[in-house]
């Protein structure tokens, strides 16, 4: 058992390294008793991502629910034949993640099956279900049993993955309508988005870093780094989506180039090097 659960971990961080350079770069920072879980979480993630983003097959539903059944069976279970389940269930028994947050993520999950009109109520929800409870799933490991401190800090964590999201539906605008007839923000159609749709949403994003970075200040220091990371790194996303056009958005997908990330990630290592000497 012990070589199937170091190859489980194993693969949550290779599917994390393959698809996402930024927060690959940004785990690094977090204590090596949290990188594993971490991984795990983000395994299970992506790969129900890939079913709704880029299988083809008519049978996406079943297989999304077939996917939710194996983890609430392995929950149950305590083992599952899925490598990327069998990692993110011994982190979610460790640190007691359960249907309170699986639920949500999987109905989300099931709203890109196809395309709504998102009213505020839905768009409140989806982000919920994507964003919000996978930095609450982070928190759990984070905390490390620590109840008290889960509940001061779940607001922050709420407001930081629902910041982090909506960045992403701005930096993705163009290949979220084009690739997958998707447009998440209420009150805007894609043919007429404009300056003003954007500010607005950007000004949404703020108010949600600026609750969230008051919750950062409060981590243990095995996760406040990483995360300081991330934030570096979306805020130097969302300058950089606030000097691009809202045309411009319509047409490309805007990207922080990997000198640039380096930068930033060599900047964090710094000040984390700085502060343990």
């Amino acid at each position: 058992m012990e070589l199937y659960t170091e190859t489980s971990y194993a693969i949550g961080k290779f599917i994390t390294k393959r698809y996402s350079t930024s927060f690959s770069a940004s785990s690094r920072l977090f204590a090596s008793r949290i990188r594993p879980h971490i991984y795990a979480i983000y395994g299970l993630v992506r790969i129900a991502d890939e079913v709704v983003d880029t299988y083809g097959g008519s049978d996406k539903e079943q297989i999304l629910r077939e996917l939710q059944q194996e983890v609430v069976t392995a929950l149950r279970r305590g083992y599952s034949t899925n490598p990327v389940v069998e990692a993110f269930t011994l982190t979610a028994i460790q640190y007691k993640i359960d249907a309170s947050l699986l639920e949500p993520f999987f109905k989300s999950m099931m709203m890109d099956l196809q395309p709504i009109t998102y009213t505020d109520k839905l768009y409140k929800d989806y982000i919920y279900g994507s964003a919000e409870v996978i930095g609450l799933m982070c928190l759990r490991v984070f905390c490390h049993g620590d109840e008290r401190l889960y509940r001061n800090l779940e607001k922050g964590a709420r407001a930081l993955g629902s910041a982090y999201q909506k960045v992403n539906f701005l930096r993705d605008m163009a290949s979220d309508y084009r690739d997958l007839g998707r447009v998440y923000f209420p009150h805007v159609t894609f043919e007429g988005f404009n300056d003003q749709d954007k500010q607005r949403i950007i000004v949404g994003i703020e108010k949600d870093l600026t609750i969230a970075k008051r919750a950062v200040r409060d981590l243990p220091m095995g996760s406040r780094r990483a995360v300081e990371m991330s934030v570096v790194y979306y805020e130097a996303l969302l300058r950089k989506l606030k000097l691009t056009p809202a045309k411009v958005l319509q047409q490309r997908r805007i990207r922080i180039n990997n000198a640039h990330k380096l930068m930033l990630f060599a900047a964090s290592l710094k000040r984390k090097l700085s502060h343990v000497s």
